[in-house]
Formats: structure tokens, sequence, C-alpha cells
């Protein structure tokens, strides 16, 4: 039985395809590539295909005898959503019900959904709990809802198991340094810095410093890697026992502000860089910080790389020596 990984040339799909296959799972990772790296795909198999494509899907399916898929492939990039809707409502929406029409047609049951903390919107209050309202404010964390209430449907109609984690700031790099972070365009906020310490940046803006925080910067929920990969490893196997269908934030209920990354950033490069404050950014809430007590309880999950100089020393081992 093999684990379908969709998106798994990505960011955190390439560290949950690690984690699988030394786990002694057989991984199948499908990507297009317009985002993902083929180096990153050191474990599996992999296939080249688009979710568009309902016979290059098709074909993964007869090929393999797939057990379970975890889907990380979407457009994620908040700004871009806005401007251009319609991509991210085909490709986020559209491609991932192409996706569960052909589990349904090779009676593959069990789905772990990569979700994302847009979807709460405007918190009414931090730390963020699964029960809050979801009222996205962008199409980008609208289409993941959606995909979260179409999951709910398959479930009820279909008897699709799924377990939905939604992710807070996804950070740092393989402890082994084997893979690591490459976006382009870069938006995140910890390799911006690394790259101003590398001097590949002249300076790194910090929107807005009069938020109602400590420091006036704004604070934000900083998970290594490797700790959501960890979750959905707890994922599958929670739905491998049958144990139900359900939704998980992951965070650390803490926060760190972006001006404390940034003196990590100094502290753990050893260099100093140009800092430029600028203008808040419209839409930006002062902090955005999830609760992980029903990932704790219910999933037994314990993130270990919890502090924000070990998540920082991660991403700067691997901005150094990244191969991709």
């Amino acid at each position: 039985m093999a684990i379908l990984i969709c998106g798994g040339a990505g960011y955190i799909g390439s560290h949950v395809n690690k984690l699988l296959s030394r786990n002694g799972y057989e991984t199948v990772v499908f990507d297009n590539l317009v985002y993902g790296h083929r180096e990153a795909v050191r474990w599996g198999s992999f296939e080249q295909g688009d979710l568009r494509n309902i016979a290059e899907l098709e074909n993964v399916f007869r090929k393999y005898r797939i057990d379970a898929v975890l889907h990380f492939a979407a457009y994620a990039y908040v700004g871009e959503s806005v401007t251009d809707p319609e991509k991210y409502y085909f490709n986020n929406v559209s491609n991932t019900l192409n996706l569960l029409r052909v589990m349904r047609e090779h009676d593959c049951d069990k789905f772990i959904f990569s979700s994302t903390c847009a979807t709460y919107g405007e918190p009414e209050r931090v730390p963020i709990t699964e029960d809050m309202p979801q009222r996205p404010v962008n199409p980008y964390g609208a289409s993941k809802l959606m995909v979260e209430r179409i999951l709910r449907d398959y479930g009820a109609a279909y008897g699709l198991q799924f377990v939905v984690l939604r992710y807070f700031n996804a950070a740092g790099a393989d402890p082994d340094g084997e893979v690591g972070e490459s976006h382009t365009p870069e938006t995140h906020l910890i390799p911006l810095v690394l790259d101003a310490a590398n001097g590949k940046r002249e300076d790194i803006r910090v929107f807005g410093c009069d938020y109602d925080t400590p420091d006036g910067s704004c604070i934000r929920d900083y998970i290594h890697v490797y700790d959501l990969a960890t979750a959905h490893m707890l994922a599958l196997r929670r739905l491998e026992k049958g144990l139900g269908s359900d939704c998980f934030n992951l965070g650390n209920a803490r926060g760190v502000s972006v001006l404390e990354v940034i003196d990590s950033a100094k502290r753990i490069t050893g260099r100093d860089f140009k800092v430029t404050m600028v203008g808040r950014r419209p839409g930006d809430p002062a902090k955005l910080v999830g609760s992980c007590e029903k990932a704790r309880g219910v999933l037994g999950w314990n993130p270990v790389y919890e502090d924000i100089d070990t998540i920082v020393s991660h991403a700067w081992q691997w901005h150094q020596n990244a191969r991709y």
C-alpha cells in the first residue's frame, strides 16, 4: 500500500515525504513542479503530473495501490489571490475535486488536507481554537475553507475519512539539512531575513511598528516544518486506526514578533543588516497565534523545535548549503 503525496516536491510536502519514508511508508510524490523542486524528492517514487489532468491522476492510481492521500498542492500567495482569484479557485478547489473524484473511483477513502489559519480571517481572540468562526478575508483563505466544507460533505455522503490540518507559520528546515525552504517569489519572513543576512537583499522591511504589542511589530506563530511533518504522520495513523475525521490547528499559542525574529537572525548568523520600518499592510492583524491543545490531546502531537533560535538556526544551515 502506498501513500500519495500531492505537492510532495514543495516545502512542507518534501519534509513529510522524508519522515513517512523513514518510518516505513511507501510514498509516491505527485507534483507538477510549478513551485516544487525535483531535487527535493529524495525518497519514494516520483510522478510528474498536474491535478488538472484526470488521466495523469488515473495513471498514478492504476500504477500504485494508493491507501491514503496527503494533499499539499495549492497556490498560497495571499496577495496574488486577491488580484487573480480565478487562478486560486481553479487550482485550489477545482483541482481538489478532480483528486477526490479519482480517489472515489479507486476506493481510496483516507485524505489529509493542508489547510491554513487564513480560514479564520480576523480572529475574535487569540490563541485561536478550532471552534472559532471561519471568516476568511482573501480568496486564498476562502479556497481552503471551501475544500474543508467539501470534505465534510464527502464524508457524510461517501464515507471519506479526513483530517484537516490548519497551519500557522511554517518555518525552519530539515535538521539534517537534506531539504528546506525555497520559494520563487519568496514571501516568508525568516528566509527574507536570512537573505538580508547573506547580503542578497539590501534590507528587511518591517511593516508596521506601532501595533499594540510589546515591541510594536506584528506577532505570529512559527511552527518548525519538522513538527508539521510529525503532525501529518500522526494524522495518517489516526485514519489508519479508523478513529474518525477531525480538524486541528498547528500552532504553539505563544507567538514571536517580527523584531524578535530579526534579533534571532542576527544572533544566529552573527551578521548585522539594515532594518527598514515602513507602514502597516492592510489587513495585517496585530497578533495571529493558534492553540495546539487539541492536536496535543487528540493526536498526541508534541512539537520538539519550539524555540525561535532553533527554527532560525536550522533555516540558516539550509540557506547556506541549499541545493535548489
